[in-house]
């Protein structure tokens, strides 16, 4: 049977639209050996499915098109690096959710090995894709424990767009705030000689906030994210997870811009 068979296609395609993960992120499932097909697992890109009569399954569970994606925050902790798994044997966000009950989830973004705070995950390959897209604009606010005394001043440069090497950022809203912002976040109390600023970024560079306040003279030393779109950490406590409220996947459907999830009447047409 062909591509254009409407009940046959590749297999990232199938995970993708089933809400396992993005295309690339189903890729990335099928080349780690965690989806099988009628029982043998399925490393090949060039897989096709038939809809209607193979098996699919992603770490034992099986695939059905229609199933219900599943969102969830997790309070990230430090000490854990974001990924499902790791050939190095070091400690990874996966251990910290369900996956048994919920297969296929995945992070949305990554926050740093010792970066603390929201993480959110998801099946939903399209929302995922769509929330991290630099064209939706969708922000995520951090609270950085910086070395040095900081004036308001010198965030100015952020605020306008900082030149990092790799190219000028967006313009990046930016405050200093007090101390107690820090004590509600971190347990240890702040050294001598430190500042507590909250900036919001609609970009996601690999470690863009660390870089920018580099770039200002004012080293990060703590890093903590409470919030990203419309979605809050709140009381959260560090190491553990909720799902989403109903209110709350249709404000972060909204922030994104995107519909709601294919449905089994719409993939089998």
């Amino acid at each position: 049977m062909s591509e254009s068979h409407p009940h046959t296609m590749r297999l990232q395609r199938f995970l993708a639209r089933a809400g396992v993960a993005s295309r690339r992120g189903s890729e990335a499932i099928m080349t780690a050996g965690r989806v099988t097909v009628n029982g043998r697992v399925a490393t090949e890109l060039g897989t096709k499915v038939d809809t209607d009569l193979d098996v699919v399954e992603v770490d034992g569970k099986r695939v059905v098109w229609g199933d219900t994606p599943v969102y969830l925050m997790l309070h990230k902790p430090a000490g854990f690096i974001t990924t499902m798994s790791d050939p190095q044997g070091r400690r990874c966000v996966a251990e910290l959710v369900p996956t048994e009950r919920y297969p296929g989830l995945f992070p949305v973004g990554r926050l740093d090995y010792d970066t603390t705070g929201l993480l959110l995950f998801t099946t939903d390959g399209d929302l995922a894709q769509a929330l991290l897209h630099p064209s939706r604009h969708v922000a995520k606010r951090y609270v950085a424990l910086v070395d040095g005394v900081m004036t308001d001043a010198e965030l100015e440069p952020l605020r306008q767009g900082i030149m990092l090497d790799d190219g000028p950022c967006k313009p990046a809203p930016s405050r200093i705030v007090s101390a107690r912002a820090a004590r509600r976040i971190w347990s240890e109390p702040a050294p001598p000689h430190s500042s507590v600023v909250e900036i919001e970024l609609s970009e996601g560079r690999k470690n863009q906030v660390k870089r920018m306040l580099g770039r200002v003279h004012h080293p990060v030393l703590r890093l903590h994210r409470p919030a990203f779109g419309p979605l809050e950490l709140g009381q959260l406590k560090p190491g553990t997870w909720r799902c989403l409220t109903e209110e709350e996947i249709g404000r972060l459907r909204a922030a994104a811009d995107v519909r709601e999830p294919y449905t089994s009447e719409e993939g089998t047409r």
